[in-house]
Order: C-alpha cells, then sequence, then structure tokens
C-alpha cells in the first residue's frame, strides 16, 4: 500500500522533528515526518507532516491524535491536501499591476 501523508497542525513552537515521530510511532510505521520552519530564522511555523506507511496507518493516527495535546497544544491531525501551484491561480501568473522594476512616471 502507498504512503499518506498527514498534515499537523496548531503545533507548539517548541515541537521538533523527533517530538513528532515519537508521538506518531504508536499509531503505525512513520515513513518521514518534518516540522516546518522559517527559511530566515530557523523558528517553527507551528506545523508539519508526517508520512505513515499505509492509509490504515494514516487513518489510526487521525483517529488517535487529532484532538490529542501535544507539547501543551491540541493538534490537527488530518490528510494533507495536494500542494497547489505557486501563485493559486490556474495560468499560474502573478497578476496585479506592480511587476517589479521601474515603471513609466
Amino acid at each position: 500500500m502507498s504512503d499518506a501523508k498527514l498534515y499537523v497542525g496548531n503545533l507548539s513552537y517548541n515541537i521538533t522533528d523527533q517530538d513528532l515521530l515519537d508521538a506518531f510511532a504508536p499509531c503505525g510505521e512513520v515513513t518521514d515526518c518534518s516540522v516546518l520552519t522559517d527559511h530566515d530564522t530557523g523558528t517553527s511555523k507551528g506545523f508539519g507532516f508526517v508520512t505513515m506507511s499505509s492509509a490504515a496507518d494514516a487513518q489510526q493516527a487521525i483517529q488517535d491524535l487529532n484532538g490529542q495535546e501535544l507539547g501543551g497544544r491540541s493538534i490537527m491531525v488530518k490528510v494533507a491536501k495536494p500542494r497547489e501551484a505557486r501563485g493559486g491561480r490556474e495560468d499560474g501568473g502573478r497578476g496585479g499591476r506592480y511587476r517589479g522594476g521601474r515603471g513609466n512616471y
């Protein structure tokens, strides 16, 4: 069976990748986990992703952990949505009037 990726939200900013692994391991085999961090500061963004080895393990994790406390906060666990193309528009463009550079004033 294929991997199942979960979104984990409302994480304490002190939660590490290892903390996520420790929390999700009792639900089944964890194949990957990561807390997302700000590129510039390295601080947690308060959410992360956990990949379970099967859909059944992922469903077990949702059932067992959604709404439970981790690091002093009630976490949200749900199936991760596929990543959308950057820009959020069908044409992939940024749109808007200003495109950077110097304008004709």
